[in-house]
């Protein structure tokens, strides 16, 4: 094996302490998302193609795999994201609790509304701390117990002892970590039903992306939670099913597209594998 390698792997035993365990306390009961045959285009150029799973209640579902694989294009199919790229076209199914996300009669707003979404790098409004949170409720016309709405938000973004004396302050003013939970209460703050993150540490020190992971765990009891991470340890700490990515050449070599591989059990990925290109991924052989 090479220094790469080496550097890169994971050992399985360590993984199957770390990853979270199948819940024995009700969460992943129910179906919150069902994919069948889900593919992506842009401009008539597929990036993603025949991805059918499922997406279970309150659990953590993370989604790996090299750079390219579709998998930033895949989460923003939740909430409708790609709907705003010109030339973006989605076949396939995608069902929220039994109802066709992309139906002509479903409105996109509320899509995202009850479907919430956090991205790879802090993106906090240039007004105050408190106007963060409060922007999404008062456009939605929440506005009773505002106050109380931006507090709750706060603390479960474990934020709110750090900027309670200072929520008049630029929510620029921030570090990056602080931004980070900042955007994810003003997700909480319209109260979703499900919380997507593409990448949401990959811009932040270690620190901080510890206090992201741990408020993961603690949100999962409320929230189904969809993450997009190319920290392979970071999937084995947070997440309780692993869909694997992966980028397939077409037989008539006009292109490449992403795939999904496996998806199973977050131990079961990495110490367990059923499918070679998910344990050459794991294992640092390649990506």
């Amino acid at each position: 094996m090479s220094t790469e390698q080496r550097e890169t792997a994971l050992d399985p035993p360590l993984i199957s302490d770390l990853a979270a365990e199948i819940a024995g306390d009700g969460r992943g009961s129910g179906v919150v998302f069902d994919i069948d045959a889900l593919a992506v285009d842009y401009g008539g150029n597929l990036a993603l193609s025949g991805v059918t799973m499922e997406v279970r209640t309150n659990f953590v579902t993370a989604f790996i795999g090299p750079s390219g694989c579709g998998k930033s294009t895949f989460i923003r199919c939740f909430n409708r994201m790609n709907d705003l790229i010109p030339g973006a076209t989605v076949s396939g199914t995608i069902l929220y609790h039994d109802r066709d996300l992309y139906a002509s009669n479903v409105d996109p707003v509320e899509v995202r509304r009850r479907i919430g979404m956090v991205f790879q790098k802090p993106n906090p409004f240039p007004k105050t701390i408190y106007e963060n949170v409060a922007f999404g409720p008062r456009v939605l016309g929440l506005k009773r117990d505002l106050d109380g709405r931006v507090e709750r938000a706060l603390l479960q973004a474990a934020l709110w002892d750090e900027v309670k004396d200072r929520l008049k302050d630029n929510a620029l003013s921030l570090s990056g970590g602080q931004q980070q939970r900042l955007c994810i209460a003003r997700a909480l703050a319209i109260e979703p039903d499900v919380i997507l993150m593409d990448e949401p540490a990959s811009a932040l020190d270690p620190i901080s992306t510890s206090r992201i992971e741990d408020l993961v765990h603690e949100l999962k009891r409320d929230y189904t939670i969809v993450i997009v991470t190319h920290n392979m340890q970071q999937a084995a700490r947070v997440a309780d099913m692993t869909a694997f990515f992966s980028v397939e050449v077409r037989g008539d070599g006009s292109g490449r597209h992403g795939v999904l591989v496996e998806y199973d059990a977050t131990t079961k990925i990495f110490t367990n594998p059923s499918d070679k290109r998910t344990e050459d991924y794991v294992t640092g052989r390649f990506g």
